[in-house]
């Protein structure tokens, strides 16, 4: 049993070690809220981990993360928590949409405040401001992305 505790243990500090360095490092790779930013980061952390920046080195640091961790990794790094507004961003390039949520339970969603946090962390002049383009789905809210923002 003693064994199990010390492996949970493990896995929160490799959990929360993550977090942090998703979160301290993911605004100094330029643009953001690109697939061009995310790449970077994953280079990045391969130098870090002692690989060399050729294609072969890169691509067994991304087989050694495996799909899993890649994910969540990813996840993170496209996901942004607005305290001021208690709203939830999610705006993975990769997806068709950006997905903005309450952080805290809520069941609204004040369109303003999706405004304000879209300008706040550099979304605005990548998404569709319209809103008439919005889908509204009970407390979600789904953005389309420009399609000029992938171009910049």
């Amino acid at each position: 049993m003693e064994h199990d505790i010390q492996t949970r243990i493990q896995a929160k500090v490799f959990e929360f070690a993550l977090l942090e360095m998703v979160h301290q490092q993911r605004n100094t790779f330029q643009p953001l809220w690109t697939v061009e930013s995310w790449a970077k980061f994953l280079i990045w952390m391969a130098l870090n981990c002692g690989l060399a920046g050729d294609r072969e080195s890169l691509e067994l640091f991304a087989d050694a993360l495996g799909p899993g961790l890649t994910t969540r990794m990813r996840r993170l790094f496209f996901e942004r928590t607005i305290e001021t507004f208690s709203l939830r961003l999610m705006a993975d390039p990769a997806e068709a949409n950006v997905l903005v949520l309450p952080a805290s339970g809520a069941t609204f969603v004040n369109h303003e405040d999706v405004d304000e946090a879209l300008t706040q962390v550099g979304l605005n002049e990548k998404v569709d401001l319209d809103r008439n383009s919005w889908q509204l789905m009970d407390a979600l809210v789904v953005i389309p992305w420009r399609v000029a923002a992938f171009t910049s």
